[in-house]
């Protein structure tokens, strides 16, 4: 239908709607009251259950076929290689009693979520920390690595070693966010168990799921090369007194996210809490910082429930290290 737009004409037969008057013949008249009950009202729908539990999604880390293929990626090799093969490619830096590597505790080469991951740590520094009470740069964590969980040395600053470390877990890290909790970092908490976490209980998990891997006595395994597939958990091989793994709500941590190997999360919480205790209620190469005192040591670094360290268990008071576990820098 045509409408002719001439000063003085009509709009024949066409009705808009604007600003709550309708314009029809050249008449205007005001639109009829409107009931607000027939206003439809949009209310926001609550979130599923599913949405309202769903985790974050997880960082995913470059494979290793984008490795950069220069100078650059060299040293991101090397990094991995010590990594995965510490006792051989950084032997300088580690106990020769230990047949522990890095990879020992961050699995899938230090990218699996959930097992202290690097490209979580590496966004997460620098930061303060209360085991040595000031700020630290990711190049001092991993010092305290070496130090502690491999029951060696620490680097000195620019070493070849480190820097390798470094470049790798970096390279690891491209695209993530600067982020202290990104998601997957660490080892999870696991909840309170409903009983005392206890010893008895703790070796009957392990002789059922752990035992299998890790050795009746807890000495690991290592290949015809002599290479570890399945670390020490204790004894002179493992990780000494100060390392985090030493702390039972670490241990737990871990076991639950990851252990046994790839059938992490089918032990309770129970069960976590159980074997780890069992785990870090034996002997271990002593703690560098140790000053000659059990419970003067104990108070100023081992002061926490979660920690064995000076305690008696079986008649046994835990701290005193184990034959031939002196720190690798006390013995060079």
């Amino acid at each position: 239908m045509k409408t002719q737009l001439a000063a003085g004409l009509t709009v024949a037969a066409l009705a808009v709607t604007a600003g709550g008057i309708i314009l029809t013949a050249g008449a205007a008249q005001p639109l009829p009251a409107r009931n607000p009950a027939d206003t439809p009202v949009h209310k926001p729908q609550a979130p599923s259950a599913a949405t309202a539990n769903a985790k974050p999604a997880l960082f995913q880390p470059p494979a290793d076929q984008d490795m950069p293929q220069d100078e650059f990626g060299k040293v991101v090799q090397m990094g991995k290689d010590i990594f995965e093969n510490t006792g051989r490619a950084a032997s300088q830096y580690v106990s020769p009693n230990s047949n522990l590597r890095c990879a020992s505790c961050h699995l899938d080469a230090g990218r699996l979520a959930n097992s202290a991951p690097l490209w979580a740590a590496y966004v997460a520094y620098p930061a303060y920390r209360s085991k040595n009470k000031h700020v630290n740069t990711y190049a001092e964590r991993i010092q305290g690595c070496f130090k502690f969980s491999m029951n060696g040395k620490a680097p000195p600053l620019g070493d070849p070693v480190l820097v390798a470390l470094e470049t790798y877990s970096y390279w690891l890290a491209s695209g993530a966010t600067i982020n202290s909790k990104l998601p997957g970092r660490g080892y999870p908490k696991v909840a309170k168990p409903p009983l005392p976490r206890d010893y008895a209980r703790g070796q009957q998990v392990f002789e059922q799921h752990c035992a299998v891997c890790h050795g009746a006595d807890g000495a690991g395994q290592v290949d015809a090369n002599g290479r570890t597939v399945f670390p020490a958990l204790w004894g002179e091989k493992s990780f000494n007194w100060g390392a985090g793994m030493g702390s039972i709500k670490n241990a737990a941590g871990f076991i639950k996210a990851n252990m046994p190997l790839g059938l992490g999360g089918t032990l309770t919480d129970q069960q976590a809490w159980d074997v780890a205790t069992f785990m870090d209620s034996h002997e271990r190469p002593q703690d560098p910082r140790f000053n000659g005192n059990l419970a003067e040591t104990r108070a100023k670094y081992h002061d926490s429930p979660d920690s064995m360290y000076g305690l008696t268990v079986n008649g046994q008071q835990l701290g005193k290290g184990t034959p031939n576990s002196a720190p690798h820098n006390k013995r060079r």
